[in-house]
């Protein structure tokens, strides 16, 4: 699969604070990729970075196969803080004004407005909109142009569950346009709803980027107590599909891949232990993902 922004090292500080440090990774197309990460992680400061608006430190990137900058910066529309609409005019004259300063043309005004749901309110003071609403006009003002990639950065802030879930969607059904989004958030449930990869920062370092289904798996852990706990340790950890062993509290957690309750039950029978305990606990992917940047679970 070809990359839509490939970034190699990139390195950005203020001063002392180094916002980025040596970030690598690259972003499918046709992928919807979140960058996700605490408040502070460096992702705004990567997305104004590609985006031309910061100069890195040190690194580089490139856009759909190593276009020219100016060129690719054509094919690609973004949302890094909601535009300034005049409260007053409707949207299709909000988006008139967007399109000439984005020398976009204004062509197309109506198709971006059916696209995020709003051309039966295109004649609508914009003051008259709801949160959401807003949002999805300021998206609809990104898609001028008819651009290949999107990105955005924290697009669901603010918004209530109603709002939350119309970006939701529209962010689903434009990746069915074939276009290629970026989007940067805090949301572990954003980025597990709608996004096909994932690069994971803290304090500016990449933590594990690749699939979503790959790098956030929600994996079950397995609860297990005998009366030699020790040979059960031992016997377990010889276990096939028995990836890790740890004692916690008079038991032992185990981490499995594709492996039974009745599989270690008969396995360890046949080692001569007999289980008094034998439990699953699903392992959340909000404890997977506080464990990744070390932050507390709020469990």
């Amino acid at each position: 699969m070809s990359s839509a922004l490939v970034i190699e090292n990139i390195s950005k500080s203020y001063g002392p604070i180094k916002a980025l440090q040596g970030v690598s990774f690259s972003v499918p197309e046709g992928s919807v990729f979140g960058i996700l990460g605490p408040n502070g992680s460096g992702k705004t400061t990567l997305l104004a970075t590609v985006l031309d608006i910061l100069v890195a430190d040190a690194g580089s990137y490139s856009w759909l196969g190593g276009l020219p900058p100016h060129d690719a910066r054509k094919k690609i529309g973004a949302l890094l803080e909601t535009p300034n609409f005049y409260h007053y005019m409707s949207a299709m004259d909000n988006l008139a004004i967007t399109a000439a300063i984005r020398q976009a043309g204004s062509a197309d005004r109506e198709r971006v407005l059916k696209t995020v749901g709003l051309y039966e309110r295109k004649d609508s003071k914009f003051q008259t909109y709801s949160l959401g609403m807003k949002q999805r006009l300021a998206i609809g003002a990104a898609l001028l142009g008819n651009p290949r990639i999107l990105v955005l950065d924290e697009p669901t802030n603010g918004l209530d569950p109603n709002g939350i879930a119309e970006i939701r969607q529209l962010v689903r059904d434009l990746s069915k346009q074939g276009i290629t989004i970026i989007i940067a958030s805090h949301l572990l449930d954003e980025v597990e709803k709608v996004c096909t990869h994932v690069a994971i920062l803290k304090k500016g370092n990449r933590l594990v980027s690749g699939p979503v289904n790959e790098v956030l798996i929600n994996e079950d852990l397995v609860e297990v107590a005998a009366g030699d706990m020790s040979a059960l340790q031992r016997t377990l950890q010889q276990m096939p599909g028995v990836k890790t062993v740890t004692a916690a509290d008079q038991i032992l957690q185990l981490t499995v891949d594709a492996v039974t309750t009745q599989a270690i039950n008969d396995h360890c029978f046949r080692n001569g232990i007999t289980l008094s305990h034998l439990t699953v606990k699903k392992k959340s992917l909000e404890t997977k993902f506080m464990e990744l940047t070390n932050e507390p679970s709020k469990n």
